[in-house]
């Protein structure tokens, strides 16, 4: 008999079914704290249950393993970069960026993406399958262990689209952000999509009080198109009437991410279109020099081009800043690390 997964049950879910196989229901707390606030991979050290109740969980329950294979650490800033293998054998990424006002975990939503975006390493091999609620989880959690110090933010930027996986995402969202759990506030977790139309009216109307990041990437719709093959499904006009509703239903201003691929949408007429896409807009631009990856044949723009394409931003109004790059000497981009263990 297949076990269930019991990581992906929240308090009242865990509350019925503890019901169920004949517990009383506070056993349902004291197992969900165990598993989301302390943080246990095992059913044995769960010390104030009884040995019976222990084992009987253990015949019918599983806690999702995540079980670290490599870690990378940045002798620039500190960064660590985590590989992950799921109980499957399959690998996930997740990073760890220190900052002054906390530790951000950046965890992954699939293993393997489907979405095809050119210049992303994480699409290579296309997806594999959805990471469960108690994986997401559990990413956040061994991180959090491993380094010994509070998550205090959480960005799904990692590998895969979290709203192709929308349930379990939204699941996880509700769960890591639980009274009972790490308890971390919505309004510190950011959630990065490349535009799923449907998906992102959805999540507006979940009322959650998340950051949306839309990985915008082209200033019109052909350059997405060249860039993003889901801009063949959605058009920008549509994206970007999402992600007005979004704002209207949460009250959360929207992030536009845009990755600054050398040559290729870092032009002024670029600048001169993203203008006129976001200035009336109450939104924030991050722009992202593009991390090179040996498999595709994009670069970034220098430093100083970087600058003057954020300067042109300024001066017309727009909120725009050049992310900090982080873990630059060790395997920056997203699917990378995966990627190498595969071949290697």
């Amino acid at each position: 008999m297949e076990k269930k997964d019991i990581g992906s049950y929240t308090l009242e879910e865990l509350q019925k079914e503890m019901a169920q196989i004949g517990e009383k229901p506070f056993r349902a707390k004291q197992i969900y704290e165990w598993i989301h606030k302390k943080l246990v991979q095992s059913f044995d050290e769960m010390s104030n249950l009884s040995k019976t109740l222990r084992e009987k969980l253990d015949q019918n329950y599983e806690i999702a393993q995540v079980k670290l294979v490599e870690r990378q650490i940045s002798r620039i800033d500190g960064t660590n970069k985590f590989l992950f293998e799921l109980s499957d054998g399959n690998m996930v990424e997740s990073v760890l960026m220190k900052y002054k006002h906390g530790n951000s975990v950046c965890i992954s939503s699939q293993v393997g993406c489907r979405m095809g975006c050119r210049f992303c390493a994480s699409t290579i091999g296309g997806l594999v399958r959805n990471l469960t609620p108690s994986e997401m989880l559990r990413e956040v959690y061994e991180v959090q262990k491993l380094s010994g110090g509070r998550v205090s933010n959480i960005v799904i930027m990692g590998t895969g689209e979290p709203l192709d996986n929308y349930d379990n995402f939204v699941r996880f969202i509700r769960m890591v952000s639980d009274a009972d759990g790490l308890n971390i506030s919505q309004r510190n977790i950011t959630a990065s999509t490349c535009g799923i139309v449907p998906n992102i009216r959805r999540l507006a109307e979940e009322h959650l009080q998340i950051t949306l990041a839309l990985s915008l990437h082209g200033s019109t719709q052909e350059k997405r198109k060249k860039l993003m093959p889901v801009a063949n499904k959605y058009d920008l006009s549509e994206v970007l009437d999402a992600c007005d509703f979004y704002f209207r239903e949460t009250g959360r201003r929207v992030t536009f991410e845009y990755s600054l691929v050398h040559g290729v949408n870092d032009t002024p007429e670029d600048a001169a279109e993203l203008t006129r896409l976001l200035k009336h807009r109450n939104c924030h631009l991050n722009l992202i020099p593009v991390n090179p990856i040996k498999e595709r044949d994009f670069q970034k723009p220098d430093k100083k081009s970087a600058m003057i394409f954020q300067n042109n931003l300024e001066k017309n109004g727009i909120n725009v800043t050049i992310r900090r790059e982080m873990g630059s000497d060790i395997d920056g981009a997203c699917g990378q690390l995966r990627i190498k263990h595969r071949q290697e």
